[in-house]
């Protein structure tokens, strides 16, 4: 049930302020922010959220109440101010694994915070940092706007109320408004076993993200963008006759010979390539059994089910196919929704097939209200209706499947082709209405639905048709996953697969007229050329200010932003090297451009006294990635090192499973070469198994280390 905004408001015993769920974040509303994300967010606390009466660990919390316009829901978004120097994790993981390990720690992180429903009136709880998949919404962005989206569960992901769109709509616009600078996000959700980084890079080219511009970030396994792209290009251009060709001698060539053809004579337009393909097959517009299921009289001795009889795949005009209801039509059983969901065998949890029927069934109301006669809708026109709730097409198709003589509230929902038209169409009729209208046996059915649902016995093998999402995962499974005798393919898919990782950058935003905006980059004295550039931060000065007063003002927000460089002192600005610093700025430097400045700062000193110096993401650690499939940098996957050269190496890469467990002690296989090199080119091969033999003593001798996480080897 939804929560009463009087009820929300109540429980907090004041009078909050309120904010449009759909609309907050949109240009203007409810705050024009023009600074710095570091600046924004400062703003933002204050004149959009209120300080609750408890912390976090000793984190400050503000919550901003949203309302859900169309639902009357007060959704609370959390944020939670962290002090990276008294924080027991100072450092970001997923900075490490995101390719960021050279990051600069800076002095602060917010978390914003969505809890799953039944939290949102409890205060939240120690812990509920660490819980990255157990919200709504969960996003981390750091004090010089560079930040991750760990966490989107919409209906699928546990939420009564929310769609996974609608959040992930509503974390774009809090990024934009704040002017974040890059955002990224590991992709590994999934959708009835598939992942949708795979399915979605075929059949969009770009993950499910994509549709907010996330792109490729950093991949594991050595993947780079240009090896991503040509994946992407290799998977997406397959044509579907040559696919055919493929499977001509295995198992599964008939029924992707029937998917295929099927869809295609589905499609208005032609069908190609396997994008074109699964693009369709997502987003199909109308499909339909070719033979109707028929019930079974209750009482009977035959079975309640019945299973479809397809004759041959379905096509565009088969809907007008099917003939309406006579006059001689027996007696038809109404059945109650909640009873049908029941028994049925879903992958969506009943919640969610009532709340889409609830849906539809609002539509059919509208539609009635505003015309005159039953008003009824064409089953394309109440799947785009609710769509505009729904963004999960395939539980829409699953749920209007079953919408025929079945009760939903106060409401029977009737399938049957237009007279006139001779087009299906969904119908409404109030339960009182409709009994003055039928035959008594009728009329007690309305009072007594029977108990079981008319469904289908599932089909011991694949049916095209029946069910699109089916067809989808055949596809995916063994043309995807296990195409055949190609090696090409298979590379390729494996390469998509490894780039989890994407990110979205914001543009360097100059808009104000009045105000001279730079991307400031400090070129430290004490570092060199390798650590050029890797630290900055987005400075504004008055359309009048001096060299001097730009100098102070990087100084002003580089101490501000980084743990390292709270003593920075700029001294000179490139470019500008021989202009006083009383000088005025306009004339002299374009606002928009990216300055360099020089200066010196405690950059090259990694502690003072006791105290320890938070330099960059990565931590102070010293330890190295060297593996052969390119990796020179911590990407997030299963690792393990070498006991001799400290090297770290992917599991994977090393011939390790994931299911398998690390071995007590690990040698490298360079290590092993080395530890007995071949003596003469004619006993290599024992010079080898001796460096084998060696490789396993080590593993029977003393305990490994532990690494830089605190592990035994793997991590």
């Amino acid at each position: 049930m939804s929560i009463p905004i009087l009820e929300a408001c109540k429980k907090r015993k004041r009078r909050p302020k309120l904010f449009g769920f759909h609309t907050f974040g949109d240009p203007g509303s409810p705050i024009h922010l023009t600074g710095p994300f570091r600046e924004n967010i400062q703003v933002f606390l204050r004149e959009c959220a209120e300080t609750e009466d408890y912390n976090l660990e000793g984190m400050p919390i503000c919550c901003t109440l949203l309302v859900h316009e169309s639902r009357s829901l007060i959704v609370p978004l959390y944020t939670i101010e962290e002090d990276v120097k008294t924080s027991p994790k100072p450092y970001c993981d997923h900075c490490r694994s995101t390719g960021w390990s050279n990051h600069f720690v800076t002095k602060r992180k917010y978390h914003f915070l969505i809890p799953v429903d039944d939290l949102w009136n409890k205060p939240l709880d120690d812990g509920v940092l660490d819980a990255h998949e157990s919200h709504l919404l969960y996003g981390l962005i750091h004090s010089n706007g560079h930040g991750h989206l760990l966490c989107i569960n919409g209906l699928e992901g546990g939420s009564k109320y929310l769609f996974g769109r609608e959040i992930m709509d509503l974390w774009d616009r809090i990024c934009t408004i704040l002017q974040a600078r890059k955002i990224t996000v590991a992709d590994a959700s999934k959708k009835r076993s598939m992942d949708l980084r795979l399915l979605h890079g075929v059949a969009y080219g770009h993950p499910w993200f994509g549709r907010w511009g996330y792109g490729f970030c950093h991949g594991s396994f050595g993947v780079r963008n240009y090896n991503y792209d040509r994946a992407i290009e290799i998977l997406c251009s397959l044509e579907l006759e040559t696919i055919i060709n493929d499977f001509n001698d295995t198992d599964q060539f008939q029924e992707i010979k029937q998917i295929i053809r099927l869809y295609r004579d589905l499609s208005e337009t032609q069908l190609i390539t396997l994008k074109d393909l699964l693009r369709f097959m997502l987003t199909v517009k109308s499909r339909a059994p070719a033979a109707q299921r028929k019930p079974i009289l209750a009482g009977s001795s035959t079975p309640a089910y019945s299973s479809f009889s397809v004759a041959k795949p379905f096509t565009r005009t088969a809907l007008q196919s099917i003939k309406p209801q006579g006059k001689d039509t027996k007696p038809v059983k109404y059945k109650k929704f909640g009873t049908v969901v029941a028994n049925m065998d879903s992958r969506w949890p009943p919640r969610r097939l009532e709340f889409a029927a609830d849906v539809i069934v609002n539509a059919l109301k509208e539609k009635k209200e505003s015309h005159f006669g039953n008003g009824g809708m064409t089953r394309q026109d109440v799947r785009d209706a609710a769509r505009l709730h729904i963004g999960d097409t395939g539980l829409l198709d699953y749920v209007l499947k079953s919408l025929n003589n079945v009760v939903v509230g106060n409401q029977i929902v009737r399938r049957a082709v237009n007279p006139s038209t001779r087009i299906l169409e969904y119908t409404i009729h109030e339960v009182g209405d409709l009994a003055t209208k039928v035959s008594e046996s009728e009329r007690e059915t309305l009072v007594n639905p029977i108990s079981k649902p008319i469904i289908s016995t599932p089909s011991p093998t694949l049916v095209p048709g029946i069910d699109v999402y089916n067809d989808v995962v055949y596809l995916y499974k063994h043309v995807l996953l296990d195409y055949p005798a190609s090696e090409l393919v298979e590379l390729a898919t494996q390469t998509i697969l490894d780039t989890k990782h994407f990110v979205k950058e914001w543009p360097f935003r100059d808009d104000e007229d009045q105000i001279l905006t730079f991307m400031c980059r400090f070129m430290p004295l004490s570092l060199g050329d390798g650590d050029a550039g890797g630290i900055g931060d987005i400075v504004s000065v008055p359309l009048h200010a001096t060299v001097g007063e730009l100098k102070r003002a990087v100084e002003s927000a580089l101490r501000d932003t980084y743990c390292v460089t709270e003593q920075i002192v700029v001294t000179e600005i490139e470019g500008l090297e021989d202009v006083d610093d009383g000088e005025v700025l306009f004339g002299r430097v374009e606002s928009g451009v990216e300055i360099r400045v020089r200066g010196s700062s405690s950059l090259g000193v990694e502690s003072k006294g006791s105290e320890v110096v938070l330099r960059r993401q990565g931590g102070s650690d010293t330890w190295m990635v060297r593996c052969d499939c390119g990796a020179r940098d911590d990407d997030g996957e299963r690792m393990v090192a070498c006991d001799i050269c400290e090297v770290w190496q992917h599991t994977r890469c090393c011939g390790i499973d994931d299911a398998e467990t690390v071995p007590p002690l690990f040698v490298c296989s360079a290590c092993c070469v080395s530890l007995v090199p071949p003596r003469a080119a004619d006993h290599n091969e024992a010079a080898a198994f001796g460096a084998m033999e060696y490789c396993d003593d080590l593993l029977l001798m003393n305990p490994p280390p532990v690494d830089h996480y605190g592990l035994a080897i793997g991590y």
